[in-house]
């Protein structure tokens, strides 16, 4: 037995305001509880990202949810693995369990379910053949509000992508879906129906934070919410675009430490009991299916040293 759901990522960051700022401009609803900073989407009754004050930028922790029995399961192979149990970080719940993966990322499991998000219009177009939206305008009003409905996936930085893909899927549970070589590897939740992915490594010289992702409603609300912030002043990463591994149209948003944060819709499902077979793509399949040239610091890590 195995996880179900990605529920948030944490991240340290040298001033938990600014962070506030940005993902509220990005979309999303925030609070205080004293110690961190608590963004969720609108219409969602889940933490989505976890702001929490430190020296330097970087993954503070990434939580899953799971059955208890999974969470028991889970704890075993940790055991029979040599990775033990570690106790929660002072400035979190000590919800479900907590350990390090081979990177030293700490990892929280706990009792929980993905909450429901808030659903979207049906988005209609007319293409050659297929008149979905006769006698109606297609544009999107100039006011239009752009909120994610959830936190898709996440992306890190891993010098060696097997030991950490290895460790996810033997001993988390999770479900390799597809990788491209030494380059990127993608994997979705053990248990139910997924997203292609809801984590993923990339190739560096070191770990590191890399993006998280957010689904909007349609092409619209990327289009609008990534011109928005490129209007507030924040820096572009990259797209309008659509990826190969996963087919969703993306862009992406430079944070004010050099991260990256995903609008994304339309991403590949794989249905509880399917039986896909992971494919190893070709290095260039590896980012897109089409978009503007891939920036050349997309694959930088600016995670600083220790």
């Amino acid at each position: 037995m195995t996880i179900r759901s990605l529920q948030h990522i944490a991240l340290t960051v040298p001033d938990a305001a600014t962070g506030k700022q940005f993902y509220t401009d990005f979309g999303m609803q925030a609070r205080d509880d004293g110690t961190r900073v608590i963004m969720r989407c609108v219409g969602r009754d889940q933490d989505q990202v976890i702001l929490v004050e430190g020296a330097k930028k970087r993954l503070h922790h990434i939580c899953f949810g799971a059955r208890a029995e999974a969470i028991k399961d889970i704890t075993q192979r940790l055991e029979q693995n040599g990775h033990k149990l570690i106790d929660a970080p002072r400035e979190s719940p000590a919800d479900g369990i907590w350990f390090t993966d081979p990177d030293g990322a700490l990892v929280n499991v706990r009792e929980a379910a993905p909450a429901p998000w808030l659903p979207a219009p049906e988005w209609k177009i007319n293409n050659p053949g297929h008149l979905n939206r006769a006698g109606r305008v297609g544009h999107p009003p100039r006011d239009l509000p752009v909120q994610p409905r959830r936190l898709g996936h996440t992306l890190r930085f891993t010098a060696d992508l097997d030991k950490q893909t290895d460790f996810y899927t033997r001993i988390v549970g999770m479900r390799l879906s597809d990788r491209c070589a030494d380059i990127v590897s993608f994997m979705r939740s053990g248990e139910g129906g997924s997203d292609h992915h809801v984590m993923g490594f990339i190739k560096s010289d070191r770990p590191g934070y890399h993006h998280a992702s957010f689904e909007v409603a349609n092409i619209d609300e990327i289009g609008v919410g990534a011109c928005r912030m490129l209007d507030k002043g924040y820096r572009d990463g990259w797209g309008f675009g659509r990826h190969v591994i996963g087919s969703n149209f993306f862009h992406y948003i430079r944070d004010p430490w050099g991260s990256l944060v995903e609008y994304f819709c339309d991403i590949d499902y794989i249905p509880d009991g399917y039986e896909w077979k992971p494919k190893d793509y070709p290095p260039a399949d590896s980012l897109y299916a089409w978009g503007p040239n891939v920036p050349n610091d997309f694959g930088a890590n600016f995670e600083e040293r220790v």
